[in-house]
């Protein structure tokens, strides 16, 4: 009789977990086709020299030695590439969490509701828009710089920062300047909202306020945001170009150049596209290696809690 019993349940179940595979199933295949197949066929690719239409030839490891040996941009690439992600950790894992501290400090929740919205702002902005705003109106010979300088007397310290060899790394670097972007703010918001009353309550009766507070308690509650966001920035800083395509294409020179950016010229410029598919991949296994380090090393506040 139990038997009876459990099998409308059983089959209830499987109903239920047939219904929802099957909701599912059209996005997994859709991701499948359009992110995983391709990773795959990159991974192939760079192993063939071709061009879209044309006959593939395998080279085998050509592809990779050459990007190593020979490519006079590899290094340069890569030493910028390191430069600009290293700078981006920094200030995205430091200012926009100094600004939702201040945020969140305020008492009236009207001006935090405020100031939340400020700071959400620059999101809808585009980020085409906002490349051409800081090349055109910032960083031109007419821009908001050399104006500033002009007008204080030091007219004579105006150039062309993008096409300078020695201002184009860093002027490209601070594009996004003061780099308190909304989605981290927001992300460290959510995470300082987050920490128990009775912490803050606790801290209080400790007399542990203010910069004290901040390190010892606010900075270890949130290890999950800055997890979230060191490894976002970090994914970002290696596979990001388009804004150098914006702003100097690479140059001057090779002054601006990042592997992506090579990846991007080789495949469409040069029509190399095995070769730009095997600096893909490295960069994919770069990526992937950063992040096994990120998820090994860097422990959010619940994996502290629980190793304790």
């Amino acid at each position: 009789m139990a038997d009876k019993k459990d099998k409308p349940f059983i089959s209830y179940k499987l109903r239920g977990a047939l219904v929802c595979y099957s909701i599912i199933i059209i996005p997994i295949l859709l991701l499948g086709l359009f992110t995983y197949l391709p990773v795959f066929w990159a991974f192939q690719k760079s192993f063939y020299d071709f061009e879209i239409g044309g006959i593939s030839h395998f080279v085998g490891l050509s592809h990779y030695i050459e990007y190593f040996t020979t490519d006079p941009t590899t290094y340069i690439s890569l030493v910028n590439m390191a430069f600009f992600t290293l700078f981006a950790v920094v200030v995205r894992l430091s200012l926009p969490l100094i600004v939702a501290k201040l945020i969140i400090s305020i008492q009236s929740e009207r001006w935090r509701h405020f100031y939340r919205i400020l700071f959400l702002a620059p999101i809808v902005v585009p980020g085409v828009a906002t490349m051409l705003i800081w090349g055109g109106m910032i960083y031109s010979s007419q821009g908001l710089i050399n104006e500033f300088l002009r007008l204080i007397g030091l007219g004579n310290y105006t150039h062309a920062w993008l096409a300078n060899p020695g201002t184009a790394l860093i002027a490209v670097a601070m594009v996004g300047f003061p780099f308190i972007g909304g989605f981290e703010v927001l992300i460290y918001y959510a995470g300082l909202s987050g920490i128990p009353e009775s912490v803050n309550e606790a801290a209080l009766l400790e007399g542990c306020v203010g910069i004290r507070k901040f390190f010892l308690i606010d900075i270890p509650m949130v290890l999950s945001q800055l997890k979230l966001i060191l490894i976002l920035t970090v994914i970002a800083g290696i596979q990001g170009f388009e804004g150098l395509i914006i702003l100097t294409s690479g140059g001057p020179g090779y002054r601006t150049t990042v592997p992506g950016l090579m990846m991007y010229f080789n495949a469409f410029s040069f029509q190399r596209f095995g070769y730009a598919c095997a600096v893909g991949v490295i960069l994919f296994v770069l990526i992937f290696t950063l992040t096994i380090i990120n998820f090994k090393f860097f422990k959010s506040a619940e994996e502290l809690q629980a190793t304790k």
